[in-house]
């Protein structure tokens, strides 16, 4: 689906995965790492991340890209996910057959995923920049302590733990 916000100016494209098999705290646990990001880097997030929840995720952040250069014509360098969201969907419950002719429940989770990208490629510089923190969904930090001090060490030169006996 393709929508345009008038008020902004861009365009945003989203597709919507419906009943998948996984529990939405699996899936939120991946759809929080890429929101924000943009296509490309979401793209190398998603192929190197070692959950289960990631390659249902991919094929819905790709056909979302597709969807966007095929029907908007847009660029996918200058798409970036601007939410992405994982919501609870029905349960399928089972029974199993178990000792004794009795029967056990089985209940199988299922989520529904919204991924919706920005095209930011038709803001000026001067949007861009005062939009950037809401975009990108970064906050600026509101206090940092001057006190702490943190020390990082070079374990080679240093010898290293292992180098004692």
């Amino acid at each position: 689906m393709i929508k345009k916000t008038k008020k902004n100016g861009y365009k945003e494209v989203y597709a919507l995965g419906q009943h998948i098999c996984m529990s939405t705290h699996k899936a939120r646990r991946v759809i929080d790492q890429i929101r924000g990001r943009s296509y490309e880097e979401t793209l190398m997030i998603l192929e190197l991340m070692p959950y289960r929840a990631c390659y249902p995720i991919f094929k819905l952040v790709y056909s979302v890209a597709a969807n966007a250069s095929h029907n908007m014509g847009l660029n996918e360098t200058d798409l970036v996910i601007s939410k992405a969201e994982v919501n609870k969907s029905i349960t399928v419950k089972k029974l199993k057959p178990r000792a004794r002719g009795r029967s056990y429940p089985i209940k199988r989770p299922t989520c529904c995923i919204t991924i919706v990208l920005k095209d930011i490629s038709s803001l000026n510089e001067e949007g861009f920049k005062r939009s950037e923190y809401s975009i990108l969904c970064l906050n600026k930090p509101k206090c940092i302590n001057k006190y702490t001090d943190i020390a990082c060490y070079n374990m080679d030169n240093n010898g290293g733990i292992w180098d004692k006996k």
